[in-house]
C-alpha cells in the first residue's frame, strides 16, 4: 500500500474519531433540549386543551355552536341596546358593532401567553362583568385600522 493512503486512511480515521467525541459531547446538551421542547409543547397542548373545555363549559350550546360556525362568538352589550361584541375564535381584534354597523376594533390582551379559548373567555366575561372598564382597558381602533389589521394577520 502506497504511503499516501495510509496517510489519508490515518488523517481520515482521526478525523472521524475526533467528530465521534465531538458528537459524544454534544448529544447529552442537544438530547436536553429536545426533551425540554417536547416537554413544553405537551404543557401548552394540555392547557389548549383544559381551555377549550372550559369554554365548552362556560357557554351555552348556541354560543359554542356559533363559535364554531362563524369563527367568533357574539355578546350583546348590557349597557347599550344595539351594541354588539364580535370576540373572534383564534386571535385578534374584537369588533365593536352599534346597529349592525362596525364603529371600532378593540384590542385588549393578557400581559402573559394563555391558550386562545382562555382568551375568547376573558373578553366574553370581561364583556359581561364590567362593560365600562373593558372599554376603558381596551385599545380603540377605527374600523378600516380593523380591517387592514385582520388582513396583515392572515
Amino acid at each position: 500500500m502506497p504511503a499516501f493512503q495510509v496517510v489519508e486512511i490515518g488523517g481520515l480515521l482521526l478525523a472521524l474519531g475526533v467528530l465521534l467525541a465531538l458528537v459524544r459531547s454534544l448529544y447529552p446538551p442537544v438530547s436536553q433540549q429536545l426533551r425540554r421542547l417536547l416537554a413544553a409543547y405537551r404543557e401548552r397542548v394540555e392547557a389548549d386543551l383544559r381551555a377549550e373545555a372550559l369554554l365548552r363549559d362556560l357557554l351555552t350550546e348556541s354560543e359554542y355552536e356559533q363559535l364554531r360556525a362563524t369563527g367568533y362568538l357574539e355578546v350583546c352589550s348590557r349597557l347599550c341596546p344595539g351594541r354588539l361584541y364580535r370576540i373572534p375564535a383564534h386571535g385578534g381584534l374584537v369588533g365593536l358593532y352599534e346597529d349592525g354597523v362596525l364603529v371600532a376594533g378593540l384590542c385588549a390582551q393578557p400581559q402573559t401567553r394563555i391558550p386562545g379559548p382562555d382568551v375568547v373567555a376573558l373578553h366574553k366575561l370581561m364583556i359581561e362583568g364590567n362593560e365600562e372598564e373593558y372599554l376603558r382597558t381596551a385599545n380603540h381602533l377605527k374600523p378600516w385600522m380593523f380591517y387592514s389589521a385582520r388582513r396583515r394577520r392572515y
